[in-house]
């Protein structure tokens, strides 16, 4: 024993150098080399590892963690319970059990009502930045409600060796919940995940989930009022949470790395709790967008003071089945007082495709007076409402007028400028119509004459 003992400890001396080497430099392209290193060096010496896996040192005590034994090996678990009157930012914990009965739109056919018991939310922390099979969760985020409380479930790898048994717990739990709630998830943290169960035997396993990322209704909503939609931004500007001594989210693969180079536990704690803090975030997130789909804007939740804002959250609602919820806050777009002529134009749009042509012509014609006073405007509105002259109500001179205006905010906004492919284009279409235009009342007027 004593000769595989030394070999093992030359391959950590070994793996730890350049683990070291690499984790403090770590970028997008490193973080996958030290992922490799510690794979190819590490996992080899994973027999003489397990053995020595089934207590824990004094150093584990301060992370609050237990070690969980199963037929595939051991691994490590931190568990939270929080009460369902726990605050964290302007949401309670227990606000959870309402608004999610309201997010029927994510429901599957055959189901007659949403559990809330059979949500589960997930993150994960990586040894890497992709989702090819180099990408190691060493840690798995779960949360979820139990009863009176919401419990957030933290597991651990010490080693690649114990993936095989994290995994196979995972395969036991997750097939519970119907439900799987991420931020980003669809595109990182669950083909990480999936990967993973492939790679360690279990091809058979599935677990087919309704899948609610909750990145994309915010990109939806926030993606021009925020100047980040990572759920670290969101969190601190429309949920009120504010992180204090955080780890940010790009260090833990560092200290991951440090901890399988020198033993050393205690860093892990700052990872552990920034885990924890995503998992109750996406909590806070889901009720917010809860109360969203259930009509609690202006109630529950603030309206936005922003007028694009409101605006897309119309949009998202009329897209998530909500147009009766949707309505409303148009009808306080058009009075806004700080309405964009983008925005106006944005809801013209969507007017138009409904076939309500009285407010999409409201909304552009205010848009090409504000026009008018702007330093840097734009012409979007004067084609689209010359385009309804034209071809709806047949009012030539004025398509005309607006089309010749347009043209000219064109040539302004352009010059100075490298006339690119697109400008050019842009440009020739405008030409087009306004000779289109001039040609048809030339017509006309001859046909007067004649008459």
């Amino acid at each position: 024993m004593s000769g595989l003992r030394d070999k093992l400890l030359r391959m950590r001396s070994s793996a730890a150098a350049q683990a070291e080497r690499l984790a403090g430099m770590v970028t997008e392209e490193t973080v996958d080399q030290v992922a490799e290193v510690l794979d190819e060096e590490i996992s080899s010496s994973a027999p003489a590892i397990a053995e020595e896996s089934n207590e824990l040192s004094a150093d584990w005590e301060e992370l609050n963690v237990r070690i969980v034994e199963s037929t595939e090996g051991t691994f490590l678990v931190r568990e939270s319970r929080y009460p369902l009157m726990h605050r964290h930012g302007i949401h309670r914990l227990g606000e959870l059990e309402e608004t999610q009965l309201h997010m029927d739109v994510f429901r599957k056919p055959e189901q007659t009502q949403l559990d809330y018991t059979n949500l589960l939310f997930l993150d994960l922390e990586t040894t890497g930045l992709g989702v090819g099979t180099g990408n190691v969760p060493f840690m798995v985020g779960l949360a979820y409600l139990q009863e009176d409380v919401f419990v957030v479930e933290q597991m651990l790898i010490r080693h690649p060796a114990e993936e095989r048994a994290m995994i196979g717990y995972l395969c036991n739990l997750l097939p519970s919940f119907t439900h799987l709630v991420t931020y980003n998830g669809r595109t990182f943290d669950w083909p990480v995940l999936h990967n993973r169960f492939i790679l360690n035997g279990f091809r058979t396993f599935k677990w087919e989930p309704i899948h609610v990322d909750l990145l994309h209704p915010s990109r939806s909503i926030w993606r021009n009022t925020l100047v980040s939609c990572r759920l670290s931004h969101v969190e601190e500007e429309r949920l009120g949470i504010t992180r204090e001594d955080d780890v940010p989210g790009s260090q833990a693969p560092a200290i991951y790395f440090q901890y399988l180079a020198d033993g050393k536990p205690q860093p892990l704690l700052g990872v552990f709790e920034h885990n924890e803090c995503d998992m109750l975030s996406l909590a806070v997130l889901a009720i917010r967008f809860g109360y969203l789909l259930s009509g609690g804007l202006g109630k529950q939740v603030a309206l936005p003071s922003e007028a694009e804002e409101l605006l897309r959250t119309g949009l998202w609602l009329e897209r998530m089945g909500k147009k009766e919820l949707a309505e409303p806050l148009y009808t306080l777009l058009t009075d806004h007082p700080q309405i964009s002529p983008k925005c106006l134009c944005m809801l013209a749009e969507r007017d138009k495709k409904c076939g309500n042509w009285e407010r999409a012509v409201l909304l552009w014609q205010k848009a090409v007076q504000d026009a008018e006073a702007a330093n840097w405007p734009d012409y979007e509105a004067h084609i689209e409402l010359a385009m309804y002259y034209e071809h709806r109500t047949k009012e030539l001179q004025a398509a005309l007028s607006l089309a010749e205006e347009a043209h000219s905010i064109a040539l302004r906004r352009h010059a100075g400028l490298r006339i690119q492919n697109k400008r050019r284009i842009e440009l020739e279409l405008i030409r087009k119509r306004i000779d289109r235009l001039r040609g048809k009342l030339q017509k006309w007027n001859r046909i007067e004459q004649a008459e």
